[in-house]
């Protein structure tokens, strides 16, 4: 019986976490972590700011928090896109569009993800930063098993990675659906750039016409 009375102050506390964590996540995005205050999630959320540290201890356990998600949803998105992928497609194009599609229906969280490692204490920063590089691992296995087969040519792969991701997240910060650009020509136009990067140096243009 005491379990059973349990469960809905459970599901109650967990419905509240949830409220907590998209609160934030909007409050973050729209005015940064720096000016939000646990007073105004609370009041985003409807609760007294008390109620908030029955979830989280501190702000900073909030933005670990919403970190952390982004960065799981992620890595398990991969692997379910990896899944259903044709075996003859180019892993580097699968990477490409997976990010930008995944990226581009995420503003919020990509803004929140990226602009606010900055306001990470350094115990979180590398947590956060060890998920960040698990995902990095897949692009720069795949850029150095193409250099290996002749596929790619790329002088650090690891840097590569960078670069290449760094390029991939801006989409968002400036991409509006409805003003001339449509999904798929964002998804033509960076990937075309992208192999651009990386192709040998007989696959490029001479520029010679």
């Amino acid at each position: 019986m005491q379990v059973e009375a349990e469960q809905p102050a459970r599901r109650k506390g967990d419905e509240t976490a949830r409220r907590v964590r998209d609160a934030a996540l909007k409050l973050f995005a729209r005015h940064g972590y720096a000016a939000v205050s646990v007073r105004q999630i609370a009041t985003d959320v409807g609760v007294q700011p008390g109620a908030l540290y029955n979830h989280f201890p501190t702000k900073q356990d909030i933005l670990k928090d919403l970190m952390l998600a982004h960065m799981a949803d992620l890595l398990a998105e991969w692997d379910k896109d990896a899944s259903d992928r044709s075996p003859g497609e180019d892993p580097l194009d699968a990477f490409v569009r997976f990010h930008i599609r995944y990226h581009l229906e995420r503003a919020d969280e990509v803004f929140v993800a990226y602009m606010e490692l900055r306001n990470l204490e350094p115990e979180n920063f590398a947590e956060i930063e060890a998920a960040r590089q698990q995902y990095e691992k897949i692009l720069s296995d795949i850029l150095e098993d193409g250099v290996r087969t002749g596929r790619y040519a790329v002088a650090d792969p690891k840097v590569a990675t960078r670069a290449i991701i760094a390029m991939l997240t801006g989409i968002p910060t400036w991409y509006r659906p409805g003003r001339g650009l449509s999904r798929q020509d964002i998804e033509t136009l960076y990937l075309t750039m992208v192999r651009k990067c990386v192709a040998p140096e007989t696959s490029k243009p001479t520029g010679d016409g």
